[in-house]
């Protein structure tokens, strides 16, 4: 798509959704040398663990060919689902 919203007969760039992702943490008041195109995948992988996804449900989605990867996702997701302070709903 372009800035006015017409499809284009050409695919992004490949640097486009770190642009995009930074522009749109900037908006939002973050540092963007701490955000990329790959926050979308690891947030992805992040929520899709937190709500039950299997590793290899997320690897089937986000083509990660290691679990060993992925693992590093859910376990991250996992750290405060037995927690008192995951709880909170927060």
């Amino acid at each position: 798509m372009s800035r006015n919203g017409k499809v284009q007969g050409r695919g992004l760039h490949p640097n486009a959704i770190g642009e995009i992702v930074k522009r749109a943490v900037v908006r939002a008041g973050y540092p963007p040398e701490t955000y990329a195109g790959h926050s979308l995948r690891v947030g992805f992988a992040t929520q899709a663990a937190r709500n039950g996804a299997s590793a290899f449900e997320i690897m089937r989605q986000t083509g990660h060919r290691s679990v060993e990867i992925v693992s590093r996702y859910v376990r991250e997701a996992e750290l405060f689902q037995d927690a008192a302070a995951g709880k909170l709903g927060l």
